[in-house]
């Protein structure tokens, strides 16, 4: 995780290759496992959940969605419901990044219980129901979503809240608040919302904000800014790990290179920019066994 907090996902991917091939372990069928000692299920079903997060931002959707079947059916054999439910708020993240609201949405509903949740893990239910509510049209509701999600976090993490929260900050709500907003076209209410999360520090795959905020800029016609932040990315577009932010760059670098409206200085820039960023392809080299 160090590696792809530093450098980005596609950084860590090597890492995780090596590891499925020296751990036979996290390829084999969770069934097979199920006499293992629940120590081993658990550490096993935190590293499928390492892996499955690294390889969907590295734009490896399809094998990442297949670690987190894993990750969840092996956290659920050894009763780990606090890494079952981050295992269901990625895959509720990728469902909502490859197009289909409706599985995100189902996704964070199995997370709940009987018993009320921990205050940052509730939190980010609420950010996953707020993205996949305003991909559905649901404006009204994705905002009060997204709003629940600032004011429950404001009541600080409790003493429930598991381990793997502890990235779950100011900045990351920040972030989301201003995208849930750009997804719902209030461009001005987003944009100062993205712009404060892409300048605080943080890890490597934040600069997904940054991509973030460049296309709300040029969803809403300021192009002065979207050349200024153009003029910023394109020198160090290359060395972006996360292949969702390339991706996301790539879109909106396209859109305005062939956007009559914007200025022919824009269009230029957006032209070296789509240059620059690295070209992927969507889970052909698979690192899996």
């Amino acid at each position: 995780m160090a590696l792809d907090a530093e450098h980005g996902a596609t950084a860590a991917v090597p890492a995780v290759r090596e590891l499925l091939h020296g751990v036979p372990e996290l390829s084999a069928d969770p069934a097979a496992l199920r006499d293992e000692e629940s120590d081993l299920l658990a550490a096993l079903a935190e590293l499928c959940e390492v892996i499955g997060w690294i390889l969907f931002d590295a734009g490896l959707n399809h094998t990442a969605h297949r670690m987190n079947i894993r990750a969840l059916a092996l956290a659920e054999l050894c009763g780990d419901r606090a890494i079952a439910r981050l295992v269901l708020l990625n895959d509720s993240m990728l469902h909502a990044r490859t197009g289909r609201p409706r599985a995100a949405l189902a996704s964070a509903a199995r997370v709940s219980g009987p018993r009320p949740l921990p205050t940052l893990v509730g939190t980010l239910v609420l950010v996953r129901r707020a993205h996949a509510t305003a991909m559905l049209g649901g404006r009204r509701d994705a905002d009060e979503l997204i709003s629940r999600a600032r004011s429950r976090f404001l009541d600080g993490a409790s003493r429930q809240d598991p381990p793997w929260a502890w990235w779950i900050d100011e900045a990351e709500l920040t972030g989301h608040h201003g995208w849930v907003l750009a997804r719902l076209h209030d461009w001005d209410r987003a944009i100062p919302l993205l712009h404060e999360a892409a300048a605080a520090p943080g890890p490597s795959y934040r600069h997904l904000f940054t991509a973030e905020l460049l296309a709300a800029l040029a969803g809403a016609g300021a192009w002065r800014d979207a050349e200024d932040l153009v003029a910023d990315l394109a020198p160090r577009a290359a060395s972006i790990g996360s292949v969702r932010t390339t991706e996301t760059l790539a879109r909106t670098a396209a859109r305005l290179r062939g956007c009559p409206a914007a200025p022919v200085n824009l269009r230029d820039a957006a032209a070296f920019l789509l240059a620059s960023v690295p070209s992927h392809s969507d889970g052909q080299d698979c690192p899996s066994r």
